[in-house]
Parts: structure tokens; sequence; C-alpha cells
């Protein structure tokens, strides 16, 4: 088994993914925590996390695991990875709820776009896990539930069990070729944070709020009408999401917004039902994540 592990990290290693120890049997990083770190070695000018201290060095990777059976952890974010995780239910899981593959599958159709061929990993409790790098120049971070239920991404800040490791549950296993395609740019689009709205000025009257907000309105109203095949959706999505804060703020009601969104994404190709459902969704998270003014100083 800690051949098998080696060669796993080795494997990763050797295709530029940067590789830490996990406790052996399980998804926890072996390394010590701030708590417990003494300075010296590879943290004697400061305590270095898991993410700091993955590697591609073949010798670090066989002096590491020669010292036991341990599963092999992916930064993901080093590697210059997005993965998404497609995850299973659990049992306390309301009945009818859709597991990640299946809300995978609703996201490629509503974007209108086949499901994206590339490395894929079955988890140990039967997920599955899709390895896409990461546009160049992209900083993406690690989401969860930002594309849909049961589906969480892996990114800066992030790291996954790479294939071959395995645990009581099950064992982490590729399903595909190694190829690892390029993240679609429809995801990307989805993944990447709203752009945030320039402030209002601290002082500003509750009459300019409002006028800015029409302005942004009618910008975010114009670019989704604008909006090309494979990006449509994206943009209605990102749109809503930037322009529920307004709402939050009662800056705009919320059937005006709707509304001309709605029209914008109609406009642009979209049916009448995809775009009630993307603003639904985006306009709730929106405005439940936007409910205090933060104002420039």
């Amino acid at each position: 088994m800690s051949e098998i592990l080696l060669n796993a990290a080795l494997g990763a290693a050797a295709r530029g993914w940067y590789v830490f120890p996990l406790r052996p049997g399980v998804k926890f990083p072996a390394l010590h925590g701030e708590r417990t770190c003494t300075g010296t070695g590879a943290c004697a000018s400061g305590h270095r996390k898991w993410e700091q201290r993955a590697t591609t060095d073949a010798d670090r990777i066989r002096a590491t695991w020669s010292t036991g059976p341990y599963n092999v952890g992916i930064a993901t974010g080093p590697s210059g990875l997005l993965v998404v995780d497609l995850d299973t239910l659990k049992p306390e899981d309301l009945k009818g709820t859709p597991d990640g593959a299946t809300s995978f599958a609703a996201l490629c159709e509503r974007a209108r776009e086949t499901a994206p061929d590339t490395y894929r990993v079955r988890t140990a409790r039967g997920g599955e896990h899709l390895y896409f790098t990461q546009p160049p120049g992209a900083r993406l971070h690690s989401t969860k539930g930002r594309l849909a239920p049961k589906i969480d991404t892996r990114g800066w800040g992030g790291y996954v069990v790479a294939a071959g490791s395995t645990t009581p549950t099950g064992a982490y296993e590729p399903l595909s070729s190694p190829q690892t395609a390029p993240l679609p740019s429809w995801l990307q689009s989805i993944l990447q944070p709203a752009p945030k709205a320039p402030a209002a000025p601290s002082m500003a009257v509750a009459g300019q709020s409002r006028r800015y907000a029409d302005v942004a309105l009618a910008a975010e109203t114009r670019n989704v009408a604008a909006a090309q095949v494979g990006e449509r959706e994206a943009k209605l999505f990102r749109a809503a999401r930037a322009l529920g804060r307004f709402v939050a703020w009662g800056d705009l009601p919320r059937h005006v917004v709707e509304q001309a969104l709605q029209e914008g994404g109609e406009a642009a190709g979209l049916t009448a039902s995809e775009c009630r459902s993307t603003l639904r969704s985006a306009l709730n998270w929106s405005i439940a994540h936007n409910q205090n003014r933060r104002d420039a100083a």
C-alpha cells in the first residue's frame, strides 16, 4: 500500500500537481498545525500551511511517503487546477434532493452545453471529481454550492484526495484518461465573483443612490441582452447577483429588476422559464448576502 500511494504521489507530481500527505486512511492533512508549529525546518520563517508546503519535488515526496502509507492530497490552487466536486446524497438530505451529478447535468442543459470531457476520479463515497485547468491569469478559489446544490469546487484554498488513496468507505479511482481539459468559459463566468459595483459616497442622499442603481440596472440589462450563445445564462446570473444588492438596500424594487433582466434574457435567446429560474436563485442569494449597505469611507 505504501508503494501504491508513493506512486500516486509521484504520478500527480509528474503532471505538475503539488501534493502533500494526508493521514493514513482518511482525508485530513498529516502536517502539523499552527498551534504545534515549532518554527523550524520548512517553518523557520513562519508557519507554512499545507497549501504552501505542497510540492512536486520527487525526492521530498519519496522521503515523506517512505515513513508511512499516507493518502495523497493535491493542492488545487498551486497546481493550476479547478476541480468540480459532484457529491452524493447523505441520509439527512431531503427526499427528492438531486445529487451532484444530477445537478451538474441540469446545469449543462440549462447552459445548452455538453458535459465537459476531462479527467475524472470516483470518490470514496461514489461521487465524482472533474479536473480542469484554470484559465491563464485566473485565480479561482474554492466554492460551496455556487454552481448548484451538491456541487462544490476546489481551487485556491482547497485540495482534493488523489486517485490511489483509500478510506474505510472506499477508494479514489480514475474513471477516464488522464487528459485534463481547460475550464469551460461558461463555468468560469459563473464561478468568478460578481463584479462589485462602485460604492456610493458615504454622504450620498437616497436620491443619488437610487439614480446610481438605475444606471447599474440599465447597464446590466444591456449586457445581458447582448450575450452570445454559451454565455447567456452565466451573464444573466451574474447580472442578477450584482443587482440584487440594490433590491436588498431598497434602491430598486425586485419586480423592476426581474422584469428588466427577464426581457434582456429573452432578447438574448433564453426561454422565459430559463430566465425565471436563473433570476430567482441569483436574486435570492444576493438579497440574502447583502442586507447591510457598505458605503465607501
